[in-house]
C-alpha cells in the first residue's frame, strides 16, 4: 500500500509544476511592467565627467497641511557609455546595478536634443 502513496504522489508533484509554470510567465511580465514604471525623465544639467552625466528629476508633491503643489527636485548621476547627451537634454533614464558609489542609474534614450550654443560650436574645430 505504500508503493501506491508514492505512485500517486509524483502525478501531483507533476501537476503542481505544469501550474507553476504560467505563474513564471506572469511573473516576468509584472517584472518587465515593473522596470518599465521604474524609467525616469529628466533634464541633463552636467556632462562634466566621463561617462557619466547629471540628471534633474522634477516632481510635484502636494504639501501635507495645506494641499498646495510644491516642486521637488532629485539629481541623480547616470551612466552615458558613449557620452552622446549634451547638457540641457531631456533623457529617460533607468535603474541598473550600482556602477559607482553615487551611479546606479543609465541613460535609456534622448527624447529631446537642447538647441547647441554658438559657443560650443565655435569651441568646435
Amino acid at each position: 500500500m505504500s508503493k501506491q502513496v508514492k505512485g500517486a504522489a509524483k502525478p501531483a508533484a507533476k501537476a503542481a509544476k505544469a501550474e507553476k509554470a504560467p505563474k513564471v510567465e506572469a511573473a516576468a511580465k509584472v517584472e518587465q511592467a515593473a522596470k518599465i514604471a521604474k524609467t525616469l525623465t529628466g533634464k541633463v544639467v552636467s556632462t562634466k565627467m566621463q561617462k557619466t552625466i547629471s540628471v534633474l528629476i522634477q516632481r510635484y508633491v502636494p504639501h501635507p497641511q495645506y494641499g498646495k503643489y510644491q516642486r521637488r527636485t532629485t539629481q541623480l548621476l547616470a551612466h552615458d557609455e558613449n557620452g552622446e547627451s549634451r547638457t540641457g537634454d531631456l533623457v529617460s533614464i533607468e535603474p541598473c546595478r550600482p556602477l559607482s558609489r553615487h551611479k546606479s542609474w543609465r541613460l535609456v534614450k534622448i527624447l529631446e536634443r537642447a538647441p547647441q550654443s554658438e559657443h560650443a560650436a565655435e569651441a568646435t574645430p
